[in-house]
Order: structure tokens, then C-alpha cells, then sequence
């Protein structure tokens, strides 16, 4: 059994959960500890004992530290992958990358701890001198989401051990392993305890004693918009710092003039790959009337194409469903669409395959409109609708009617279209020609809307959330 981290010690859980593939129902990955309140106290009181020392380390000694832990998650990108596929089920090239992903924003946060900048201002007044500096703000819980159970972690986890926080991470019940795999890699990097604790357990539990304890100073959390709701209410509710990422309905708009293969992949890619679950999916592809027929037409072909199975068997392109409710989700919203009036044009039903397991034939409706529940409501699955539009303004209007605004996109060849388009699109992330999920570990992310709330993650912008300024005035 896996145990939980806690002051620099593998400790048991209250009980344990097995992790469960979704790719093979029969193969249980390995027990891991699920705690308790009691646990989750103890974690909370051993971060909070080694958040004075911590936020006053050198800066080396970190920059060391999270250097050594990307250096071996890059190292190890192939059996770290291979295990992420195994529990979340996206293909193994893809877990494979996103571990490869972990480890580089390690590494950048580790040259981060060497660049915290601050400024040194004239005061309008005689005789004082001015520094504004960033502090660590203490204690900070993190609550990650299942969809990418490597690299979200780590976009929070090294920005927060760089800028001198003490870290406490509670990962989905639905994928431990990951998260597991990475905190021992952190547990071996020279951290002194309580700096960093993984604890493993229910949200209910865990998630709600980081909530609830004064002693965590910030929550960082990424996740369903009901339970954000949720987060947001209590962490401000006693000031806590807060940062929330939760769910999309991201629009990828493509005109007339588009290259019809870039199109294309843009719509596969972006709607469909890891199984449709990212919140950054194009769920709503809003094309132009003119080439709508020849888009459907090239979709369905290039879907037809794609291989559905085991995330680990070599040639697959699109894997499970993470777990049995997830899939009922997303056929309830197949029956959904169908119910409305849109046309199921492809997919959409369960897949055979030579294990037990959750698969899924990505599924497209058209003859859509925005005002439908599958246009409006996140499915977190492999379903996208396509809306038709009648010209470049009428796309640009229903791509921005929503109340989701984390990514949106355009397929064009028009300069001038694709310039007023970031500009006015309603979003935090806008793509060109390029699919509307996919994004750099080196810059900002994060939307508008109810999509986020707080400041943006990743990049030097995690500095916003992770530090507090303060202003000192000196007399001279």
C-alpha cells in the first residue's frame, strides 16, 4: 500500500482506496492511503511549524531542490507516464508528455527562485528610502484535479516550494498514483519536514480540513465549477488567499477562408485527444456556413480513422473514460443532444474492446445551436457540437455567449479576422490555427468568466498568487 507524506514521514492512512484502471476494470494499480481528519490535522500543523523556517531559506537550496526533482521526473518521463496513462487512461504518448511537461516546470521554477524581483522607489518625501518585496504567504493547500494528475500538481507544487511556501496537496481520489510517484521523488530532494506533505483522502475530508483550518493561508484548486463555488465560499469566508481553475466551454471558430486540414485538426485535436477531458476542449466548434459541409464531412473521416482502446497499447489514439460515472455523464448528454434536436453525426456509442473498460466512440452533434444544454454545459467528455454561423461577427458573437471563458479559437487565413479576434474574443487564452487545448508551461494560464478566479497559474505570473508584497520605508 501507498502510504501518505507527512513531516518527512510515510505514514498509514485511516483506510485505503484501490486505484483502478480504466483501461482494464480487472487491473488494480495499488492501494493508497486515504486520511482522516485527525491526519489531515497533523499534516496542516507540520507545515505551519515549517513555513517560518522555509520562507527565509536560501535561495539556492531551493533552486537546488526543485532542479534535482525535474531532473528526475524528466529522467523517469517514460514509467511516470506509463503509470499516469494506467490510472486516467489517456494514451501513453500523451501521460508520457505530460510527465516530460512536470518535470520542465520544475526545472523553471527553479531558476524562478533566482529572479523574485522587487523595487527600490524615491519616496515624495525627504530623507527615506523605499523596497517593495515579495514574500511567501505561508502554508498553502493545494486540491487537484484527476485530468492531469502529473502536471497540475506541479504547476502549483513548484511555484509554491520556490517563492518559500510550505506545500500541503491533496490529489483525486480517482488518480493517487501520479501524485504519489511525485511526492516521493519531492520526499528524496533535500526539503526540510513539513515543507512538503501529500495527503491522500476524500475531499469531504481532507479538502474540507484545509478549508476549514486558518493555519493554510491559500488554497489553490482546480476542479468541477459546483465544488469552485464551494472552495471560493469558504476560503473567503476567513480571508484566505484563494486561486481557482475550473471548467470551460471553449469555442473554436472556423471561417470561410480556413485551410480545411488545419481545421480539421484543430477540431480532432482540441475537441476529442485525452478523451475529451480537459477543461481547454473546443466542445463547441462554431463554423461558417459556407464550408460547414465540407468541415463535417472531413471531421467524420479523420474520426472514423481514429483507433479507440487500452491507453497503453501501442497505435491507440484515444483512450477511456476516466471511470464509470464520467461515462454515464457523457452518455447522458449524448441522450441530452439527441433529445434537443441535434443531429448525432458521428459516434457517440460504448466501444467493445478486448478488456473491461470505459470506452467511448467521440461523439459530434450538428445542426446545433448555442442555446442547447450539450452548447452550454460542460461535458468534460469525448462530445462536441457544431454551430453554423452566417459570417465572421455572428461566430465572433456566439464563441463569446457563454458564461465560460478559459479558451477560444479561430481557424482562418485572414489576417485582419484573426487580429480583431484576440482582441475581442472573451477568454483568458486565445489560439490562431492552433488547437484551443494545448499550452506552455512557461506562461500564463487561466480564463475569464466563471472559467477562473484569483490570479493566473504558471509562468512568472505565479508569483501573484504564490508571494505577498510588502512595502518597507527606511529612513536615512
Amino acid at each position: 500500500m501507498k502510504q501518505n507524506y507527512i513531516n518527512g514521514a510515510w505514514v498509514d492512512g485511516a483506510t485505503s482506496s484501490a486505484n483502478i484502471n480504466p483501461s482494464n476494470t480487472a487491473d488494480i494499480i495499488d492501494h493508497y492511503a486515504q486520511a482522516d481528519a485527525q491526519q489531515a490535522w497533523l499534516a496542516i500543523a507540520a507545515a505551519a511549524a515549517a513555513a517560518p523556517g522555509w520562507a527565509l531559506s536560501n535561495i539556492q537550496l531551493r533552486a537546488d531542490a526543485l532542479d534535482k526533482i525535474g531532473t528526475e521526473i524528466i529522467a523517469r518521463k517514460e514509467e511516470l507516464g506509463t503509470l499516469l496513462s494506467r490510472e486516467e487512461g489517456k494514451t501513453r504518448p500523451e501521460g508520457i508528455g505530460e510527465a516530460a511537461r512536470a518535470g520542465a516546470i520544475f526545472k523553471f521554477f527553479a531558476q524562478e527562485c533566482l529572479r523574485l524581483r522587487g523595487d527600490k522607489l524615491p519616496s515624495v518625501r525627504p530623507n527615506l528610502d523605499i523596497e517593495i518585496t515579495r514574500e511567501p504567504v505561508g502554508v498553502v493547500g493545494i486540491i487537484a484535479p484527476w485530468n492531469f494528475p502529473i502536471a497540475i500538481p506541479a504547476w502549483k507544487i513548484a511555484p509554491a516550494l520556490a517563492y518559500g511556501n510550505c506545500v500541503l496537496i491533496k490529489p483525486a481520489e480517482l488518480v493517487p498514483g501520479s501524485a504519489w510517484a511525485l511526492a516521493e521523488i519531492i520526499s528524496r530532494a533535500g526539503l526540510p519536514n513539513g515543507v512538503f506533505n501529500l495527503v491522500m483522502g476524500r475531499g469531504s475530508v481532507v479538502g474540507q480540513a484545509f478549508l476549514n483550518d486558518r493555519r493554510v493561508n491559500a488554497i489553490s484548486f482546480t476542479g468541477s465549477v459546483s465544488t469552485g463555488a464551494k472552495v471560493a465560499q469558504a476560503a473567503i469566508g476567513r480571508m484566505a488567499k484563494v486561486q481557482i481553475e475550473m471548467g470551460g466551454k471553449n469555442p473554436l471558430i472556423v471561417l470561410n477562408d480556413a485551410d480545411l486540414a488545419t481545421a480539421v485538426n484543430c477540431a480532432v485535436q482540441g475537441s476529442f485527444f485525452s478523451t475529451g477531458q480537459r477543461c481547454t476542449a473546443s466542445s463547441r466548434i462554431i463554423v461558417e456556413k459556407n464550408i460547414y459541409p465540407a468541415f463535417v464531412a472531413a471531421v467524420k473521416e479523420k474520426l472514423a480513422a481514429l483507433t479507440i482502446g487500452d491507453a497503453l497499447a501501442a497505435g491507440v489514439d484515444i483512450g477511456p473514460v476516466v471511470d464509470q460515472s464520467q461515462l454515464d455523464q457523457d452518455m447522458e448528454y449524448i441522450r441530452i443532444g439527441r433529445d434537443e434536436g441535434a443531429t448525432l453525426a458521428f459516434g457517440g456509442e460504448r466501444v467493445a474492446c478486448a478488456t473491461p473498460g470505459f470506452f467511448l466512440r467521440p461523439a459530434l452533434f450538428t445542426d446545433c445551436s448555442n442555446d442547447m444544454r450539450i452548447s452550454r454545459e460542460e461535458i468534460f467528455g469525448p462530445v462536441a457540437s457544431v454551430i453554423p454561423a452566417d459570417s465572421y461577427e455572428h461566430a465572433l458573437m456566439l464563441a463569446n455567449d457563454s458564461e465560460f471563458g478559459l479558451s477560444s479559437g479561430i481557424v482562418t487565413t485572414s489576417l485582419k479576422h484573426a487580429t480583431h479576434f484576440k482582441r475581442h474574443a472573451q477568454a483568458g487564452m486565445v489560439m490562431v490555427n492552433v488547437p484551443t487545448a494545448g499550452v506552455d508551461y512557461h506562461v500564463p494560464f487561466g480564463g475569464s468568466k466563471g472559467s477562473s478566479y484569483g490570479s493566473r497559474e504558471q509562468g512568472a505570473y505565479a508569483a501573484e498568487f504564490f508571494t505577498t508584497v510588502k512595502t518597507a520605508y527606511c529612513g536615512v
